[in-house]
């Protein structure tokens, strides 16, 4: 028998909390979840810095990554039989959806800041170079490995297969929204799946959603919408990830200025220089960074020292509402006080913003097209959401973002200059900021 379709002798079964089992029969997915390159998302949180603010947050990229391999399975089984489904596309569907977001890093989207990285990049440098990952994909067939890659960087020929794990209504969101809400203990992100999978039809380049429908999808809509701005978005989350932009920037400052570590930084050298090697970043996972951070706080170096002290011990930045855009000469002589107080701007007083654009129609021509989702109506014809949907059709195309600058409140009660303490609490607090 063919690798590719070689089964397991029983079935293997993964008990999870939010689809109750994950289901493998496949040998090559069996493989791929031993590697050591997917092995090590288990090390990799999903959600980052948040269980800072939401305790229960603890679960990692590995469980998010079954969770999407196994909506995926569940979908390809309704689609079996269905006119536009090529049963051969089985195998490839699945690969892509487990390994997704196998070249996330630590802290993934803060590292990429500082350190300009892509995760999507590094995917892709998984799937086709040295590793066990590769190793596995090329057994199915020369080039399979390169065809999973092209279907999670949405370069793949088949959109129908792309659209499974990327667009406005893919298994990654249905996962990671359920997921994330399970491990928050928020009730925001809980949706219909069952019935958005069983009103699921396969198109020639995207999936389509039966009219009967539409309701589960507007929940799972706003779903989406309010896990942004109640979880992802929370302004908590937001400051120690603020602390921990700085901290790394602190860090690769003073590597450049020829600072004498009490530790040498051995796993973040590349990371400092700018020139990662594939096994140099699989080395580096969220255990090693917090090994790190924890020496730090005992550094000559009081910014690296007091930032790696107040991430360790969720003594945050505090915030206030402030926009950028009509607040430049405010933000300006913030940064003039805060010198002359002798705090350092570029360390403790930062502007974070966030936006989500929960749902959009199709607009060509745009960076980044969104793929509307299409309703199938009873005639047979298509009809994109908005246009039938009220609720979907109030926050379509609109941009929400929000702004809060981020200071340590302690700091300003250090400060002797009651003048320069004053000034900056007019500022800070003034009512034209609310």
């Amino acid at each position: 028998m063919a690798y590719k379709d070689e089964k397991l002798h029983e079935e293997k079964v993964f008990k999870d909390p939010v689809h109750r089992y994950v289901h493998v029969r496949d040998r090559v997915i069996w493989d791929l979840i031993a590697t050591p390159e997917f092995q090590r998302l288990r090390r990799i949180k999903q959600l980052g810095t948040t269980n800072i603010t939401f305790h229960g947050a603890e679960h990692s990229r590995f469980n998010h990554s079954l969770g999407v391999y196994e909506i995926v399975r569940r979908i390809i089984e309704n689609f079996q039989d269905r006119p536009h489904w090529n049963n051969d596309q089985r195998l490839l569907c699945m690969a892509a959806a487990l390994l997704h977001d196998l070249g996330h890093g630590p802290f993934s989207h803060s590292f990429e800041k500082v350190f300009k990285l892509d995760h999507e990049y590094f995917t892709q440098a998984i799937i086709l170079g040295d590793t066990g990952v590769n190793r596995v994909l090329e057994r199915v067939s020369p080039g399979f490995a390169q065809e999973v890659a092209d279907v999670i960087g949405k370069t793949h020929t088949n959109k129908l297969v792309v659209s499974l794990i990327s667009s406005q209504i893919d298994a990654d969101r249905m996962d990671y929204l359920q997921r994330d809400a399970y491990f928050t203990g928020v009730s925001y992100g809980h949706f219909d799946m069952e019935r958005i999978l069983r009103v699921m039809r396969p198109m020639e380049d995207q999936v389509v959603i039966k009219s009967s429908g539409m309701h589960a999808v507007e929940d799972y809509i706003m779903s989406r919408y309010q896990m942004y701005w109640q979880v992802y978005f929370h302004p908590v989350t937001r400051s120690a990830e603020v602390i921990l932009t700085k901290i790394l920037h602190r860090a690769k400052h003073l590597y450049e200025s020829d600072y004498n570590f009490t530790l040498q930084p051995t796993h973040f050298l590349s990371f400092f220089a700018g020139d990662v090697s594939l096994d140099e970043y699989l080395k580096l996972d969220e255990s090693i960074v917090h090994y790190y951070f924890q020496l730090w706080q005992q550094e000559e170096d009081e910014i690296l020292s007091d930032l790696c002290e107040r991430f360790m011990n969720r003594r945050l930045f505090k915030y206030v509402e402030f926009n950028p855009n009509k607040q430049v000469a405010d933000l300006l002589r913030l940064i003039e006080l805060f010198k002359e107080a002798g705090i350092n701007p570029d360390y403790y007083l930062v502007m974070d913003s966030s936006s989500d654009l929960p749902y959009d129609f199709y607009r060509p021509g745009e960076e980044e097209e969104r793929l509307p989702i299409h309703l199938l109506m009873p005639n047979g014809s298509f009809k994109e959401l908005s246009r039938q949907s009220d609720i979907v059709e109030s926050i379509s195309g609109k941009k929400r973002t929000d702004h809060k600058l981020y200071f340590p409140k302690d700091f300003l009660y250090a400060i002797k200059d009651e003048k320069i303490v004053q000034e900056i609490t007019g500022i800070l607090y003034s009512k034209e900021m609310e």
